[in-house]
């Protein structure tokens, strides 16, 4: 039976990746979907959207670091952070390959009886007009939604699909009635998680170091 299988936060963690997919037996009909976020912080960015690129098993949606480097791709007068310049610098060897990938990665990926997007989504409103800001960095209801304090935007949640997530990295998964969050904070020397939709089942490996200290 061919495996649906969505990954958390990557951010660059290539070589964790590839320790996940021979944990699972990755299959030549498997799909594996990713919550965005696939690079900036960790150590193997070229080699991870290579992967995406090349492998017509790997799809994601657009996590916030990603919008961030399309948008200063795209010319916008975007300020980046530190990590955000050392991507950059990674993927300048072949920038338009890169660049044109980044450009191709929606916000969402309608699953069926799940939708994956990277942050999540503001209950209550439609998909069609959910704000792109909400689906790439909220956590919070509340004037503020990227904060980290106030009331997590998935307990409130009762839509009809269930809604798989990253963005909020924690020591395990994010579980709620309606939503299930994947960043398991790899990338910080957490764990790389993976939930395998067909058998409801999670599956994760441990970071093999911490690349950056904090989010």
């Amino acid at each position: 039976m061919r495996r649906t299988i969505v990954i958390g936060d990557l951010h660059g963690c290539f070589d964790e990746l590839t320790d996940l997919i021979n944990l699972i037996d990755l299959r030549r009909d498997d799909r594996v979907v990713a919550v965005g976020d696939l690079i900036v912080k960790g150590p193997k960015n070229r080699e991870l959207l290579d992967l995406f690129i090349e492998d017509k098993r790997f799809s994601s949606v657009i996590g916030n670091h990603d919008r961030k480097l399309r948008q200063h791709l795209r010319g916008e007068p975007i300020p980046l952070t530190k990590e955000q310049k050392a991507t950059l610098d990674q993927l300048d060897v072949q920038r338009e390959r890169y660049s044109d990938y980044l450009r191709s990665l929606p916000f969402t990926i309608d699953l069926g009886s799940h939708l994956v997007v990277h942050a999540g989504v503001r209950p209550g409103v439609p998909l069609r007009r959910q704000m792109t800001s909400d689906l790439t960095e909220i956590r919070t209801m509340g004037a503020n939604p990227s904060s980290r304090r106030g009331v997590p935007w998935y307990t409130v949640y009762r839509g009809r699909k269930i809604v798989l997530f990253g963005h909020w990295p924690a020591k395990a998964p994010r579980i709620a009635a309606r939503a299930i969050g994947l960043d398991t904070a790899c990338v910080y020397g957490g764990r790389l998680t993976a939930f395998i939709i067909e058998s409801n089942q999670f599956v994760s490996v441990p970071a093999r170091r911490a690349y950056v200290t904090s989010s």
